[in-house]
């Protein structure tokens, strides 16, 4: 993003991206990625009693994950209607968990708040990599882990990206993907840190329902490609459609009836310096 970007086109791109997560049924598309998102969780290893923030928390897969085993979990997201739905999944658990409205490049804490800072494919997708890098290391303690999970180019998702940039004018912001490459989080997160350890790991879609259901499920109810179906005209719309069909169809492991189909992502294990 341009050095010379203003407040006010900050704050415009901010609201269209609350606007983007608030789309579709996030807490409902991302039940199918939960164990996706325990896997990752449980790589952390983390004792009871620890301080974590899982940041662009969604509606809270990985602190309800964490507050289940006793860690005093907290989440970030931008988006209020998945606080919302955060906060009414750990009540419904009697779970020791807080959720809170909040931005990843202005995150409302203290400096070194956490032992635990975590972000599963959210914190990728704020505008100013540079801003957001920061604020992980500043609340996170001298000597605690920031882990994050973030979709690498060559991957799936990264493919899917491609797929719709055909379709989508690019919105100006460094792509969400750079954080899957690792020579771009040394440079963004080295400085901060005192270890920091990068694996390619797969993460598994799995549905009940074949591809073209797929597609429809994540237009319906991922927030971007909800938005991006309704920005496009009948004919763009359907091409689109079909080519996204046809990635996934590419992909998938199972039978016509199933889908399951493996994802990079680029898990980030860094020690606050």
């Amino acid at each position: 993003m341009s050095t010379t970007t203003t407040a006010v086109e900050i704050d415009g791109l901010k609201s269209r991206l609350k606007e983007t997560w608030m789309a579709g049924d996030y807490d409902r598309f991302s039940r199918y990625m939960e164990q996706g998102a325990r896997v990752f969780y449980e790589q952390l290893d983390i004792p009871a009693g620890c301080q974590l923030l899982d940041v662009a928390c969604g509606s809270g897969q990985v602190a309800l994950w964490a507050a289940r085993d006793g860690v005093n979990a907290t989440g970030v997201d931008i988006a209020p209607n998945l606080i919302e739905r955060a906060k009414a999944r750990a009540k419904a658990e009697g779970l020791n968990a807080r959720f809170i409205e909040g931005d990843a490049e202005a995150l409302p804490f203290e400096d070194a708040s956490f032992d635990v800072v975590t972000s599963l494919v959210g914190a990728m997708f704020a505008p100013r990599p540079d801003v957001v890098a920061r604020e992980l290391l500043r609340v996170c303690s001298p000597g605690g882990t920031i882990s994050m999970g973030n979709w690498t180019r060559e991957g799936f998702v990264g493919q899917m990206f491609k797929t719709f940039a055909k379709f989508i004018a690019p919105s100006g912001m460094p792509a969400p993907v750079l954080w899957g490459d690792e020579a771009v989080v040394r440079q963004r997160l080295g400085h901060g840190v005192s270890d920091l350890r990068m694996t390619r790991r797969l993460y598994d879609f799995t549905y009940p329902f074949p591809p073209a259901e797929v597609v429809e499920f994540f237009r319906q109810y991922y927030g971007p490609t909800n938005r991006a179906f309704g920005s496009l005209n009948e004919s763009d719309g359907r091409q689109l459609r079909e080519e996204l069909e046809e990635l996934w169809s590419a992909h998938n492991r199972a039978g016509d009836e199933l889908t399951v189909v493996q994802a990079e992502y680029l898990e980030v294990m860094a020690t606050r310096a």
